[in-house]
């Protein structure tokens, strides 16, 4: 009874430990920009489904819509593969056509000197992992300094809330990076 009892209270103890880290890492993560999370990407607020779709873009093309902030990949015979995403705020919107010019699983984040003059207070570096705000996945998007990426807090989700990436569930993006190569066309539209 008495060695249950310490070893209760051993587990205790090492989540209380662990729930501060946490807190202190989150910090850093609320200072990007990013809410607050507990560990793994969550479900998303807008569920990843197949509908019908209208487009004059060959099957594989990524579109973004941003006024939607919905990501679609087009399939054929008329569908498309949605996705919720997050989106930039005011100001951070941004339309073009690219290609994915290089894909990282479990990214390390270099803010870009943009960001910094912004915010001088963001780390300089952050290796890649469950804490980094680039989530599981970092899908490149051309010379431009944005992505679509993964993110751990699935609430962002279907929010105007980036620097101009584009966000979805660790989960999700993992699902898109599967799907898709270097030199996939990605059409950005804001209307």
């Amino acid at each position: 009874m008495i060695r249950a009892f310490a070893l209760l209270v051993a587990a205790v103890t090492l989540l209380a430990g662990a729930g501060q880290a946490r807190a202190e890492s989150q910090d850093s993560r609320d200072i990007m920009g990013f809410g607050p999370s507990f560990f793994g990407s969550g479900a998303s607020p807008i569920p990843r489904t197949t509908v019908n779709f209208s487009s004059e873009y060959a099957p594989g093309t990524i579109i973004v819509n941003t006024a939607e902030r919905r990501l679609y990949l087009v399939l054929p015979n008329g569908q498309a593969l949605r996705y919720g995403i997050g989106v930039g705020r005011d100001g951070f919107r941004w339309g073009g056509v690219h290609r994915i010019s290089a894909k990282k699983e479990w990214p390390s984040w270099t803010p870009p000197s943009q960001m910094l003059a912004r915010r001088p207070d963001l780390p300089r570096h952050m290796a890649g992992g469950i804490d980094n705000p680039l989530g599981a996945r970092a899908i490149y998007l051309g010379s431009t300094l944005y992505r679509i990426h993964g993110s751990n807090e699935p609430e962002t989700i279907g929010q105007a809330v980036s620097s101009g990436c584009f966000r979805m569930t660790n989960d999700d993006v993992k699902d898109l990076y599967d799907r898709v190569s270097v030199g996939t066309t990605v059409v950005v539209k804001n209307n």
